[in-house]
């Protein structure tokens, strides 16, 4: 029962309770507590003049609520309001009716929300020291770039790729040119690379279909190894094999490091050529320049005293060692000659600058400072779909959750009506009645 405490105040013609006092109510023929307020001068109709007074908090004003809602096409807030206000008066009508709209599926799939997890720390590799530069390596192409074999009238322009690597550590970055999308272009890039950066411990990728068929090549290689050769053999490249890691399927953010150096290459890119189609030579030779540009740039801010160092760059950390092996480790000792090379000792100065002056700058979390609702194995959520509308993303149930560290679910598997599938959860969105 409602307004029991009121009715029998306005039978008793006494004060009503501070919720109905603003709307000077008063009980009609048929018992029902309207809101007499001031329109009863207007043409409009009685309901309209004299409308009933529901509560906020009760079943069958959210049925009457949705009703309506549904009746006009999901109407908005200030719309269904306007409406239901032509024949009653529902208290705090504002808050509830945003509640049911808040949990209309039809209006959800039109302009879903997505799950923001409390952003994670970061990965030990971006925070420790390495052995060298490019020891964990992140990953990416981008493109098709235009460009043509030869220089000439009649010749047709071909596609190429950039291949960006980006030293997880340092923050320096190594662009190589793929002609084509397949596991060969990448494997001659990623040797490549290691010729002129030296060995790589891990590398980081996303689930490109060169990825995925390097990484399955060289599986089979090392296998193939592990059958056929002596033990030292084995030995010897145990120590150079490459660890290679995925981020989870559509999940670009899990690569952010590597990511935004992709997005500063395109922009710098596309402002030397714009449309303009160059021969392999000429595309190679500005793609270098971009990466001394972006190897020079610095790590932390620029003192106004002459007399202080130079601002630290991906630079310092890069030719500084022999390719074929590791530099020193760090040691306790300044004596010059108990180092195993003079190279050392700069070395370890960039390191320690690396620390003190570049390290806490990685402290603040810029987005994602909150903790999201927890998702759930058996919540049914809205996939995110790259290239379509809201309306035609599809429908999941949440069959497995893969928690992190600290227990906070960022990824989790889907099953869909095409299959299960391993999602991010900020490419999912749970409707919001359950």
């Amino acid at each position: 029962m409602h307004f029991t405490e009121d009715l029998e105040n306005l039978k008793n013609n006494k004060p009503c309770s501070s919720a109905l006092v603003k709307l000077r109510p008063f009980i009609d023929k048929n018992g029902i507590i309207r809101v007499a307020g001031r329109l009863s001068n207007s043409n409009e109709h009685y309901n309209y003049k004299y409308p009933y007074i529901l509560p906020r908090r009760d079943r069958v004003v959210e049925l009457l609520i949705e009703h309506y809602h549904k009746k006009h096409l999901h109407a908005g807030p200030e719309l269904l309001m306007s409406l239901l206000r032509n024949k009653c008066w529902i208290l705090a009508a504002r808050r509830i009716i945003h509640h049911i709209i808040h949990k209309c599926n039809t209006c959800f799939k039109s302009k879903p929300r997505a799950i923001l997890p409390l952003m994670s720390d970061l990965p030990s590799q971006r925070v420790n020291q390495a052995e060298k530069a490019f020891t964990h390596v992140g990953c990416n192409y981008a493109g098709p770039l235009q460009y043509t074999h030869l220089r000439g009238r009649g010749i047709r322009s071909r596609k190429a790729w950039l291949c960006a690597f980006t030293c997880l550590t340092t923050r320096a970055t190594h662009i190589d040119v793929a002609t084509d999308f397949s596991t060969v272009s990448f494997l001659a890039a990623l040797k490549r690379v290691l010729s002129r950066r030296g060995p790589i411990k891990c590398l980081y990728t996303d689930n490109g279909t060169c990825f995925v068929g390097t990484h399955s090549y060289l599986r089979d290689f090392y296998k193939l190894i592990d059958k056929e050769l002596n033990p030292r053999l084995h030995e010897e490249l145990d120590e150079n094999r490459i660890e290679w890691k995925f981020i989870p399927p559509a999940s670009p953010h899990f690569g952010g490091c590597w990511e935004s150096m992709i997005k500063v290459i395109k922009s710098h890119l596309f402002k030397v050529i714009g449309q303009q189609i160059l021969s392999y030579e000429e595309l190679l030779t500005v793609l270098t320049q971009i990466e001394a540009l972006l190897n020079s740039r610095p790590l932390t801010s620029m003192s106004c005293d002459p007399a202080e160092p130079s601002a630290l760059t991906p630079a310092h950390f890069l030719n500084s060692f022999p390719l074929s092996s590791f530099p020193g480790y760090p040691t306790d000792s300044t004596s010059l000659i108990q180092r195993h090379s003079l190279l050392d000792s700069p070395v370890q100065s960039f390191w320690q600058r690396w620390r003190s002056d570049y390290l806490h700058k990685l402290q603040v979390r810029a987005k994602w400072n909150s903790l999201a609702a927890p998702i759930l194995v058996g919540t049914v959520v809205v996939i995110m779909t790259d290239n379509a509308p809201p309306l035609s993303w599809p429908l999941g149930v949440v069959e497995k959750v893969h928690p992190s560290k600290n227990r906070i679910v960022r990824v989790v598997t889907v099953k869909t009506a095409k299959g299960s599938f391993v999602r991010p959860v900020v490419r999912l969105c749970p409707l919001p009645n359950q």
